[in-house]
């Protein structure tokens, strides 16, 4: 079960509609029906949390731990690394999906090849031409 099917069953147990959410949160309509159309997710996890204290539960059970390294290479690198990430959480899931690891081991081997991701990331910054490096204060 997704983001978006746990977001529904949620709001149903603590019958609310999608607009009552949304003013909870702090959010369009819109967005609430987006995250439940699964065609966006939070994006940073003051937003995650405050749905899930809307909801009456945690954000771990909210998004999965999938859903939080999503998020949170959101908050970190923007939407390339989020998509980036999210690539990765759906073929490492896909890997192990013939129930070969438990859930506590498959979240283990999601978070290690997340953080091997940062430090790649990091280690090939010295790659990039100049005039794509974002300007730090350091620069100026």
């Amino acid at each position: 079960m997704g983001f978006k099917e746990r977001l529904k069953e949620k709001r149903s147990e603590a019958k609310l509609t999608q607009t009552e959410l949304a003013k909870k949160v702090g959010v369009s309509d819109r967005t609430i029906q987006n995250y439940e159309l699964g065609t966006r997710r939070p994006q940073n996890m003051e937003v995650a949390q405050k749905l899930a204290e809307a909801l009456n539960t945690s954000v771990d059970s909210l998004l999965g731990t999938s859903g939080i390294l999503v998020v949170q290479a959101q908050e970190k690198g923007g939407a390339k690394a989020a998509r980036d990430i999210d690539v990765m959480v759906s073929v490492v899931t896909a890997a192990f999906a013939g129930g070969r690891l438990d859930d506590e081991a498959l979240d283990g081997a999601m978070q290690a090849l997340t953080k091997a991701y940062w430090i790649a990331k990091e280690k090939n910054k010295k790659y990039t031409p100049k005039k794509y490096l974002k300007d730090t204060p350091a620069d100026k």
